[in-house]
């Protein structure tokens, strides 16, 4: 798997899915439904179905699998019901690829060195949200991070183009909001958790993702 780690032999193969930015992910395409990102990928199990964002709770998530009980991608769901946003599990997701880039359970600080180099030479525009994570809104790309057996590797979490203004925006932007809880790119007020400790939150009681 390369900069990722080796994978375990009892799981399937991870199968390579391709970023056409603002499009599609892979066989998702941004604006399906739940009924067809389960066509799409007909080898795939749903783990839970869960509330995505306290702030919107329209918003809900699929937990699929590759494997009956290892989540490899998340797919996020509008209040109209249309795919809006995909995740990339770090340690057993589908190896997301863009622009000749590994997107997917990569050394962070590699990754964002080859990101900054397209933001360099005038590509592409790189930016950083509120706490830390770097991104690119024109792409509708954020590169999170996720402890994984092999350390901490990267997670990409994509848009499509009708959500993708300030999508690395983790306070405005249309990402929902468990995607931003856990492990983060960098220290942010003192930790490198979100939300660090002690910290209060007007979430609802009991509100939690599944991961």
């Amino acid at each position: 798997m390369g900069a990722g780690g080796e994978e375990s032999g009892a799981e399937p193969v991870r199968p390579v899915w391709v970023l056409e930015p603002l499009e599609s992910v892979g066989p998702l395409h941004f604006g399906m439904s739940a009924d067809e990102v389960r066509a799409a990928l007909p080898e795939a199990h749903e783990l839970s179905r869960f509330s995505a964002d306290p702030y919107s709770p329209r918003v809900y998530g699929l937990q699929l699998g590759f494997h009956p009980a290892v989540p490899a991608a998340y797919t996020y769901f509008d209040g109209t019901g249309r795919l809006f946003c995909v995740a990339a599990d770090a340690g057993h997701g589908p190896r997301v690829t863009w622009d000749g880039l590994e997107l997917t359970g990569h050394v962070p600080a590699v990754l964002e060195e080859r990101v900054l180099e397209l933001d360099s030479s005038g590509a592409h525009s790189v930016s950083y949200g509120p706490r830390g994570n770097p991104g690119i809104n024109g792409v509708g790309m954020v590169l999170r991070v996720q402890d994984t057996a092999n350390g901490v590797m990267t997670r990409p979490v994509l848009v499509g183009r009708a959500w993708a203004e300030r999508c690395t925006d983790d306070w405005e932007g249309s990402i929902p909001e468990c995607e931003w809880l856990g492990r983060q790119w960098c220290v942010y007020q003192g930790s490198d958790v979100w939300p660090p400790p002690g910290y209060a939150t007007n979430w609802p009681p009991g509100w939690a993702p599944p991961f």
